[in-house]
């Protein structure tokens, strides 16, 4: 395993995951599992967020205590299905600012194709997470980094909760310089570009669409 890439390993993470896989599961249901896994995740993915130490005043005295420095975080989901993490996220850092970068994948060719990339003020200055369910083959994580990268990103974590060996694979060599984190990696695609055994189509399942 690439060293910038991260497989968590915590039973609730793990526990969370096997239920979303399951065909059963409801739109509901789904989409609270999603949200539940990003807020898991995004707790160790934000361990190394910069801190600085201000003055307070408690009801006992004053003192100095550590507080998120700076411009902190820009939380960028890939449209549609990354939306689905956002809130597990948003719930841990309240004051983060949501960017959005949406592309759809061409049928044929499994590229991605852009149609939207919005990003909040000084984003050379933020840690930024770039969020999608899904890390498939890895043409719209790979290509979302580029978007951000050219807005002038620069401290970049990608975060998925079921990848590929494939997308693991081709985003960490376009893109040495971030961390991605997984919380499973499966056993690889198939011919349509889907993960094996996966959950199906991650979107379809968050919004309840077919």
């Amino acid at each position: 395993m690439n060293e910038n890439v991260t497989v968590f390993s915590h039973p609730l993470i793990k526990h969370k995951i096997s239920q979303l896989r399951d065909e059963t599961c409801k739109t509901k249901e789904f989409r609270a599992l999603v949200e539940e896994i990003s807020m898991l995740m995004g707790y160790e993915v934000l361990r190394d967020l910069e801190m600085e130490e201000i003055e307070i005043k408690t009801p006992m005295e004053t003192t100095t205590a550590p507080i998120i420095k700076g411009k902190k975080l820009a939380l960028v989901p890939i449209l549609r299905a990354g939306l689905g993490m956002t809130g597990g996220i948003l719930s841990l850092v309240p004051s983060a600012k949501v960017g959005h970068v949406g592309m759809y994948r061409d049928e044929e060719t499994l590229e991605p194709k852009e149609y939207y990339c919005k990003l909040p003020e000084g984003i050379d200055q933020r840690m930024i997470l770039i969020v999608d369910p899904m890390l498939a083959t890895g043409g719209s994580a790979d290509a979302a980094v580029q978007f951000v990268k050219k807005k002038g990103g620069k401290q970049i974590k990608f975060v998925s909760i079921i990848a590929a060996p494939e997308g693991v694979k081709r985003l960490s060599e376009a893109h040495p310089d971030i961390q991605i984190y997984c919380g499973e990696i499966d056993r690889g695609l198939n011919e349509n570009g889907y993960i094996l055994p996966g959950l199906g189509d991650a979107g379809d399942r968050i919004f309840g669409t077919k």
